[in-house]
């Protein structure tokens, strides 16, 4: 059965165990605030993917960081390793002690690292994936068809916190990067990636877009997707700029934080920008924007309504049309009126 409502206690060591991916940290970070808020003495602690800890480094509210080596553990050649490191992980975890536990990923692997961590309170979802639910002491329903920022919120909410107005307070970042000198004043920023292919607008059409767009487009992504970017640049007709693997993700802050717009795939970068409120133009396929879509308003959803759609495939499907039929006209239509309306 849910939990109605938590006792009004105050929490003296507080653990979030949120690893990744950069998006979903992204939407944590206004629960992180509610915390803070509400129990401003507090220890608050954050599990988090070796990699995505970068970006959550010196954050003021964060007491400690737990790095878990995520990807290297799910490596079956070696399990030799990653049994002994994953033991002393979660032994000393458990022996900070904490007050309660919050489980913001709802997975097996999540709800694991709650158990383990031996907290007093152990909080998650009631409709969690993969029997995480089982690990909790008190949970609640999150709902499927709200956005994961209001999902986390709810947690919150129940643990005595004030909700609003919704903040995300962002780490420290840098205000000068040397790298940065050769960008032009003005520009938008394209992020042609996608953790899932089925995601991904084609990245010769992003490079159509960028060549008739008003202002130059920085385009991002890491390296590994550097030929995506580069596909983009080809199509640019000399109006793209490659920052593909050039910046970290507190330097990449910097870089949105400039930019006048920005148009992308669902993708972590975009809920930085929606974040920073710098306009976001998303375009959305199989995945649910009311889930996973730009937070906030001035933002604006652009895709091929389809009966099939959203779907939440991995891969394109034999036709893929949700994406392949999304135009470039139609992208640039979308854009246009409202960034010639002065939102730039």
């Amino acid at each position: 059965m849910d939990v109605i409502h938590f006792m009004q206690v105050d929490y003296n060591k507080i653990l979030i165990i949120k690893p990744s991916a950069l998006g979903d940290i992204v939407h944590t970070l206004p629960f992180l605030n509610a915390l803070h808020q509400r129990f401003p003495g507090a220890e608050i602690h954050w599990v988090v993917a070796r990699g995505l800890h970068r970006f959550l480094e010196g954050h003021p509210m964060i007491s400690k960081l737990w790095v878990m080596d995520k990807d290297a553990w799910k490596q079956p050649s070696r399990l030799h390793k990653s049994l002994p490191e994953m033991i002393r992980f979660v032994r000393t975890l458990a022996a900070e002690q904490f007050d309660v536990s919050i489980d913001l990923s709802g997975l097996l692997r999540s709800g694991l690292i709650t158990w383990a961590a031996g907290a007093g309170e152990k909080l998650g979802f009631s409709d969690s994936d993969e029997g995480s639910p089982f690990f909790y002491t008190k949970k609640i329903r999150g709902g499927r068809n709200i956005h994961a920022i209001d999902r986390y919120l709810k947690l919150a909410e129940l643990m005595g916190c004030d909700i609003a107005p919704v903040r995300h307070p962002m780490p420290p970042c840098p205000v000068d990067v040397p790298g940065f000198a050769f960008l032009p004043e003005e520009y938008c920023i394209i992020a042609p990636s996608a953790g899932k292919e089925a995601n991904r607008w084609p990245a010769e059409r992003f490079g159509q877009l960028a060549a008739r767009l008003p202002v130059p487009s920085v385009v991002i992504s890491n390296g590994a997707d550097a030929p995506i970017v580069d596909e983009v640049v080809a199509a640019g007709k000399g109006r793209a700029i490659s920052m593909a693997g050039k910046t970290g993700l507190k330097e990449l802050v910097t870089l949105i934080s400039r930019a006048g717009f920005f148009v992308s795939n669902d993708t972590g970068p975009m809920h930085i920008a929606a974040a920073l409120g710098i306009p976001v133009f998303a375009l959305f396929g199989p995945a649910n924007p009311t889930r996973t879509g730009p937070y906030g308003s001035g933002h604006k959803i652009i895709r091929k309504e389809m009966s099939c759609a959203p779907c939440y495939r991995q891969r394109p499907c034999s036709h893929w049309r949700c994406m392949e039929d999304l135009s470039v006209n139609k992208v640039l239509e979308a854009i246009l009126p409202t960034i010639d309306s002065g939102m730039n």
